[in-house]
């Protein structure tokens, strides 16, 4: 029954990956001027073609069964604030779901995730907490979780979230499933399962839009409810929530997330390059840091790794510390993920080495090979540099990420 977030990050927008995209054209071509005020939790136009997403993914509804909010971080307050009972987060979990969780006041209770990855709790050790927090008063009763994670870009084995979904089930929990980077798996092999495939009666679907159909800037969210009395019943109190925070999207971004999620053709060919590009280089940077002799699971979806250092006597604040120094951007300390702050584990964010300038992004995007691309080249040069320092390597023969030890990428 941990509780072990330390500190706060002063920088807001470090809190999630960078997924290092230029805005695309027609992002901005979408933007409608006119468009009116949205309500709170979405107008008609917007939470239909929300629910079109969901179906396309296999998970059907209609409009009273989709919320909409400006970003992740105001749906899962309010979602907290129209439930009962406290939050039970994986440990380590998205360095804002504990900060956001504890604005009720309520207690956060953390579970482990197991050795072999994903933002899911593994399933015995979740029993145990809820048993020993019932047994000394505390009243967990919703599960924060999410088959692909932040920080490691893992991802839960259906066995295993199938493993947990009964648990959850068993200790009365409700599911909050954070389904964010759900969109951006690296190999189509990959099996992924929604915990609403599982206890669709149970079971709330977040996503923040910002890692996959709107620009990472656009602070743009939907949840997605049961289709039961219970669920509609949480659906309208946590709309509810979302008008009296006055969390409502600007009526064109509103306009302009509607024309994304319908994911007409130049959406969904920009998605898929995106996708290409983070596996391409997520693997080079999992080469380069374990390379350097850090121990990292590979990543399977995402933009963002989570190695550790190994190195006896560094803390995670330490780490943070010396490679944001090294790197010149924010590198997070496993401490902001609620993981254990004396072991010397961080995120690294591969969006970042895309460019920092939208031309630089867009190359990076069009480049048949981006392992090959001068800036992207350097970026991981430079990160192999500053993981060597810290693990005590020698420098390895030739650029970073392109198999240095005579190894092709």
């Amino acid at each position: 029954m941990g509780d072990s977030w330390e500190g706060e990050v002063t920088v807001a927008n470090v809190l999630r990956p960078e997924p290092g995209l230029a805005v695309p054209a027609y992002w901005a071509a979408s933007l409608d001027p006119a468009a009116e005020a949205e309500p709170p939790g979405g107008g008609s136009r917007l939470l239909t073609a929300a629910a079109g997403y969901w179906a396309r993914r296999g998970l059907p509804g209609d409009t009273r069964h989709v919320l909409a909010a400006p970003g992740a971080e105001s749906l899962l307050l309010a979602l907290l604030a129209a439930s009962e009972g406290d939050p039970v987060l994986a440990r380590p979990a998205a360095a804002w779901q504990g900060p956001v969780a504890r604005l009720l006041g309520r207690r956060v209770h953390t579970v482990p995730t197991p050795p072999e990855g994903g933002g899911v709790p593994d399933p015995f050790a979740l029993l145990e907490t809820v048993r020993r927090a019932r047994a000394h008063g505390a009243d967990p009763r919703l599960l924060v979780l999410s088959a692909v994670d932040d920080p490691s870009g893992t991802v839960t084995a259906p066995e295993l979230l199938h493993e947990t979904c009964e648990a959850a089930a068993e200790a009365g929990l409700l599911i909050v499933s954070d389904e964010t980077y759900s969109d951006t798996l690296h190999h189509h092999g990959t099996v992924l399962l929604s915990p609403a495939e599982m206890l669709p009666d149970h079971t709330v679907v977040l996503t923040d839009l910002g890692a996959t159909l709107v620009p990472a800037a656009v602070p743009a969210a939907l949840a997605r409810f049961p289709g039961t009395a219970h669920g509609t019943a949480w659906r309208e109190r946590t709309a509810e929530v979302l008008a009296a925070l006055r969390a409502v999207l600007p009526g064109p971004v509103a306009a302009a997330t509607a024309h994304v999620l319908g994911e007409p053709p130049e959406v969904a060919e920009h998605s898929a390059a995106a996708n290409r590009l983070h596996a391409r280089v997520s693997a080079a940077v999992h080469r380069a840091v374990t390379e350097t002799g850090a121990w990292c699971r590979p990543p399977k979806a995402g933009f963002q790794l989570y190695p550790d250092l190994g190195v006896h006597g560094l803390t995670a604040a330490a780490a943070e510390e010396q490679l944001t120094a090294a790197l010149g951007r924010p590198v997070l300390g496993g401490h902001r993920f609620g993981d254990d702050p004396h072991e010397p584990r961080v995120r690294v964010d591969t969006g970042v080495l895309h460019g920092a300038t939208e031309t630089e992004r867009r190359t990076a995007l069009a480049a048949a090979d981006p392992l090959a691309v001068p800036h992207i080249a350097a970026g991981l040069a430079a990160l192999t540099s500053a993981f060597a320092a810290l693990t005590g390597t020698a420098e390895l023969d030739g650029p970073a990420g392109t198999g240095s030890r005579g190894r092709p990428a």
